[in-house]
């Protein structure tokens, strides 16, 4: 009989190309290569994306001594058995003991954590919301665990339906010191999440995608790894209930979603550390994720209004030309923004003397009610022998350096060699709030002051414009690992547009830790600090907009969806991009209306006002080179379509503030997809061109070019016509 079960489940894996699990997902397979792992060779007729290697064994090579099951969880030990085939071949030699605990934190919510007992390993850093001690009854537990050995797995099953909802008993599982993986069954095809990358649609589509996350300065495009690092989804099952998954693990990882339906990770270091969350609604898991990580920040009244900015104003003029436009035209709008161009040849914490009027026109557009945010980047320029903030962090050790050096690893932005803040440094935190202090109260000309209500920092992947370092990186196995994820530019390596992975950072304990293990937390770390100082200089609630983001940064910061294209089809990525970081539990979002490159067209920056009248953040913004989109830049007819849907929006804003404070305390989603309010519809789960204000307002735009009417659905409930 044992021979029959073995037999039975090795053909199923053979037979059925649903049920193969990638054996070489490392460039350079080859019939020989996948052999010699001990794996099967077969090209599938199928399409792309099906392995041609796989596994025809469920050994994973683990086996599983010492399970111990209290009430508040699963321990055991793990040990590796030579005989087993894997995916990292002979590069990378597994850890032979590793250490398995399960922790039962409430009543809907526990964590998975495998790691090596005997050496400790980089974990991230990022501090998460859990009780003291764990707070599950067996009584009340909505799930229940069991560890699964020969081969080694977990599974976890919702007790009221006995959905299984995470099953990891599959032979991919690896743990090595720069390549770990782990595969699980789904509970259904309908999966959403991960991020930051453009997705075509909001639910994942589970034949044979891999998605990389890796932060860069990279705009939104398919399959490109993009600004922010979230490895979450949520799942609904096929009963109609949700539950949500984090990987806290901030190395670069790619994901594969197969139509098994199966789910595969890979990270190149950390540990293994899951968060699964219960719903059972997906609102529910929104609000018990953003209790894990912290709940979404709570953006001023004034944060909601419409906002201008472009990159490209010649001078002061210009920018008090257009609110002088704004007013005549009688179109709401609140927050004034300047780019890049403010500054003395794109310096942080300088003012350019085309701008030298900046300070009295932010002081008097603030006596007539509007704001002001000026941007910053981290990157400090190292050519200028009098430039105060750079001589001033060189003296005060907040850079990051090469490896057990002084020396200060230089990048490139824009024009100049140079130096990037370690922000977990805390000389660099006190650095940094000296220099934003200065900027809005100068000591040295008081005259110069900008006295700004927001920040918007940018370019914090990081990003630099040569690969790694000026004169390149020296570290091949960290910047080029012995497997590199499925990034947009898998050849490049890891310090594509970003600095050297061996660059030193140091934590707060004083323990040092290499960017290759922290880079996706950069824009995360840079974050907290400058909401700090701004709340410290204005002594009001202020807010931050990030380029950036990880788990847990929308405690701190709105994020804007990057540096998009003019184009028809950014309208529904955009909704795709806020859904998702409602998902993140980032509420303040939205897109740049009109696009950011290339010339908009009449009817799309039109189309676009009345859908961005609808994001959190609604900001008409675009590029150096390409000519206005602010309302008052066309037509009479322009002007009334702005101003109508503006007003709209305005007349909505005590909805919206208050679906804001309901996200800040109790974490619901602000935009939400249809299923959130009708999940037992089933056809809401595909809806992703319209979306929610909160329980109670529908948007169903126009995305289309030359569109007259919207194929818009309305799930069973009583509607009623604003505009009537």
């Amino acid at each position: 009989l044992e021979l029959g079960v073995s037999y039975t489940l090795n053909w199923t894996l053979v037979t059925s190309t649903q049920e193969r699990f990638d054996c070489h997902p490392d460039q350079g397979a080859s019939e020989d290569t996948c052999r010699r792992r001990g794996c099967v060779w077969a090209v599938s007729p199928q399409g792309p994306g099906v392995p041609a290697c796989y596994y025809d064994s469920p050994d994973n090579g683990y086996s599983v001594t010492d399970i111990t099951y209290t009430s508040s969880g699963v321990a055991a030990n793990l040990t590796f058995n030579s005989r087993s085939p894997r995916a990292a071949g002979n590069l990378m030699p597994p850890i032979s003991t590793l250490r398995l605990e399960v922790t039962y934190h409430s009543d809907h919510a526990l964590q998975v954590k495998i790691y090596d007992g005997a050496n400790a390993r980089y974990e991230v850093p990022v501090p998460l919301n859990l009780p003291p001690t764990p707070e599950a009854t067996d009584q009340s537990r909505l799930y229940d665990v069991m560890i699964q050995d020969k081969p080694f797995g977990v599974q976890i099953r919702r007790r009221s339906s006995g959905t299984i909802i995470w099953d990891t008993q599959l032979p991919t599982f690896t743990f090595s010191d720069q390549f770990l993986q782990i595969s699980t069954r789904l509970a259904s095809s309908h999966v959403y999440g991960f991020g930051e990358s453009e997705h075509p649609t909001f639910r994942h589509d589970l034949n044979w995608h891999t998605w990389g996350m890796f932060t860069r300065d990279q705009p939104p495009g398919y399959k490109l790894n993009s600004y922010g690092f979230h490895p979450f989804y949520m799942s609904l099952e096929d009963d109609a209930q949700a539950h949500g998954v984090l990987l806290l693990n901030s190395n670069a990882m790619d994901v594969t979603f197969q139509p098994t339906p199966a789910l595969t990770y890979r990270t190149t270091g950390g540990i293994l550390d899951f968060y699964l969350v219960l719903g059972p609604s997906p609102e529910n898991v929104v609000q018990e994720y953003t209790a894990l990580v912290g709940r979404p920040v709570m953006p001023p009244y004034w944060a909601l209004g419409f906002q201008l900015c472009r990159y490209g104003y010649a001078n002061d003029s210009e920018v008090a030309q257009l609110v002088e436009d704004m007013k005549a035209a009688k179109i709401p709008y609140d927050v004034q923004y300047t780019d890049i161009d403010y500054m003395e040849r794109q310096l942080d914490f300088t003012l350019s003397p085309k701008f030298s009027g900046l300070p009295a026109l932010v002081n008097k557009i603030k006596s007539e009610g509007m704001r002001f945010i000026p941007i910053l980047d981290p990157a400090i320029s190292v050519n200028e022998s009098s430039y105060l903030a750079f001589q001033r962090g060189l003296e005060e050790k907040v850079f990051i350096t090469w490896p057990n050096s002084s020396d200060i690893i230089y990048a490139k932005l824009y024009r100049a060699h140079a130096a990037l803040p370690d922000f977990f440094r805390p000389s660099a935190l006190a650095w940094w709030a000296r220099e934003v202090s200065e900027l809005h109260d100068n000591p040295r000309d008081p005259a110069q002051s900008i006295k700004f209500d927001g920040i918007w920092i940018d370019m914090n992947e990081p990003s630099s414009f040569v690969r790694g370092a000026v004169g390149g990186c020296r570290n091949q196995e960290l910047n080029f690992p012995p497997y590199m994820p499925q990034l947009g530019s898998r050849e490049e390596g890891l310090a594509f547009k970003t600095i050297c992975m061996e660059g030193e950072q140091v934590l707060p304990d004083g323990s040092t830790v290499s960017h290759y293990n922290v880079h996706n937390l950069y824009g995360w770390s840079q974050t907290k600090p400058t909401l700090d100082v701004l709340r410290n200089i204005t002594k009001e609630r202020g807010i931050v907009i990030t380029r950036s983001t990880y788990p847990s940064s929308g405690k701190w910061a709105g994020h804007w969806l990057g540096d998009n294209t003019a184009a028809w089809n950014q309208l529904d990525k955009s909704i795709i991009g806020m859904l998702e970081f409602s998902l993140f539990g980032i509420s303040y979002t939205g897109a740049d209306i009109c696009g950011f490159f290339q010339d908009s067209e009449y009817e799309l920056c039109a189309r676009w006002m009345e859908l961005g009248a609808f994001y959190p953040f609604s900001r008409n913004h675009n590029g150096k080179g390409s000519r206005r989109q602010d309302p008052v830049a066309w037509d009479e007819a322009f002007k009334d379509i702005s101003r109508n849907v503006l007003n709209i929006r305005y007349s909505l804003l005590p909805y919206l503030y208050t679906l804001m404070y309901e996200a800040h305390v109790h974490g619901s989603t602000v935009v939400r997809p249809l299923f959130h309010e009708f999940v037992e519809d089933r056809k809401t789960w595909e809806i992703y061109r319209q979306f929610m204000w909160g329980p109670a307002l529908l948007i169903s735009p126009v995305l289309d070019k030359g569109a007259r009417t919207v194929d818009a659905y309305f799930p069973s409930a009583r509607w009623y016509d604003f505009h009537t």
